[in-house]
């Protein structure tokens, strides 16, 4: 595992602090951690949205192409 050091304003530290008191988190690596991994699936969803909403290449090919 590789440590990362990074700036963060005060109020990311104030709500970061608020997760580990409401035991969300269990420290502030677990939360940054948390923080990440949610951010990446949400990304890897977003990516999957969007593909789906480019148009489909199925049919005939000449039609197709007589359609650009």
């Amino acid at each position: 595992m590789t440590t990362v050091s990074v700036p963060l304003p005060d109020e990311f530290l104030r709500q970061i602090e608020q997760l580990i008191a409401d035991g969300i988190a269990s420290n502030k690596a677990d939360a940054i951690r948390k923080a990440v991994k949610k951010y990446l699936e949400d990304q890897a969803v977003e990516a999957v949205l969007k593909a789906m909403e480019e148009p489909s290449l199925d049919g005939d090919l000449d039609e197709l192409a007589s359609k650009i």
